[in-house]
């Protein structure tokens, strides 16, 4: 049985900073999993640990239930591919696939075997004679991955491997390697600060920050019930308002009374808080018109950016954000007056 990674309480501290604080999580067999957050965020430092690269200051790694917190980095058959990919530079694509068979002591015949077989899997079959130097930057991309997939390690780590790649390319790269992973059902880890990248490619996204996980969920789950202010900010764009328990079901913004889905149980009648609500579930109506759950408000900025149109609108002192496809415009106009309705089922009110 494949039983995955496991994680428990793992942290790692240098001298009086705690890049990493007490993570646990679990990677279950054949999953692609994400650790999302910004720069600093510790999830790097999470990944190199995983891989044998850093030594916990606390805390456990099981891969499929064996401890392998203090065995190195070449004995626990993890594959890693790195921002800078790491290719030697003056061999062939084909010498740097079967570089790590060629140390195990393959022979020639199986190594060119398996460099085939992994060249048609990236979808690259007839470059193996071609040196690494001439290649793209998404063909070395591919290369870095076969590479790394060429020992059949039991996890694949990759350390934002697809930062370097222009935008098309590299949402190109992001289904490609994803549904590499899924042809192989290879268990995998990401670490990108890219939440559309987290958003394509992950079963599971650990939000982190501060070095801490803030939330960890499937993509859709992350994006909309976020845990906490930070992850509702992080991941997409979202209106965070200021808001005020009235009771278990409404709070106080801008002067009005909101319903909401519910409130967080811990918090009691005239609690701080703040409530999220992402721009496409945000209706706009024309004229001021006396909508429930709505806030009135007056168009200040209009954006059209092809696929989508964005309106800001001022509501006494809080800025409202809602966004809405062509095909949906209501043609209006800056200056104008709404009402901002916010649907119940559509805001969240926000744990610390």
């Amino acid at each position: 049985m494949n039983f995955g990674l496991e994680v428990r309480g793992v942290s790692k501290s240098y001298g009086a900073q705690k890049a990493v604080d007490n993570v646990s999580l679990t990677v279950p067999g054949g999953q692609f999993v994400c650790f999302l957050g910004p720069s600093g965020c510790g999830k790097t430092t999470l990944l190199r640990m995983i891989a044998g690269l850093e030594t916990p200051s606390g805390g456990r790694i099981l891969m499929n239930d064996r401890d392998v917190t203090a065995m190195p980095a070449h004995k626990r058959n993890f594959a890693m591919v790195f921002q800078a990919l790491a290719l030697f530079p003056f061999l062939t694509v084909e010498e740097n696939i079967s570089y790590s068979l060629r140390l195990r002591n393959i022979d020639a015949k199986a190594r060119r075997a398996r460099v085939e077989e992994l060249l048609a899997l990236i979808k690259l079959p007839d470059i193996g004679p071609r040196p690494v130097n001439q290649l793209s930057g998404g063909q070395r991309q591919r290369v870095a991955i076969a590479r790394a997939l060429a020992q059949e390690p039991a996890l694949f780590l990759l350390d934002e491997p697809l930062s370097a790649l222009d935008a098309k390319l590299r949402d190109h790269m992001q289904v490609e390697l994803r549904l590499l992973q899924q042809k192989l059902g290879i268990t995998t880890i990401l670490v990108t600060h890219d939440q559309r990248e987290a958003m394509t490619m992950a079963d599971t996204i650990v939000v982190m920050a501060d070095g801490a996980v803030q939330q960890i969920g499937a993509p859709t789950e992350v994006y909309r019930n976020p845990a906490n202010r930070f992850v509702a900010s992080f991941i997409g764009q979202s209106n965070l308002f200021d808001a005020e328990i009235a009771d278990s079901g409404h709070v106080h913004i801008g002067g009005r009374l909101i319903a909401v889905k519910d409130t967080p149980p811990e918090l009691e009648a005239g609690a701080k808080t703040a409530l999220s609500i992402r721009p496409e579930n945000v209706r706009l109506h024309r004229g001021g018109a006396n909508v429930a759950n709505a806030l009135p408000g007056q168009v200040i900025f209009i954006r059209d950016v092809g696929g989508s149109i964005e309106v800001r609108v001022a509501c006494a002192g809080i800025e409202v954000i809602a966004t809405t496809t062509p095909a949906d415009w209501a043609g209006l106009n800056p200056g104008e007056a709404v009402s901002v309705e916010l649907p119940a089922d559509w805001c969240r009110v926000l744990t610390a």
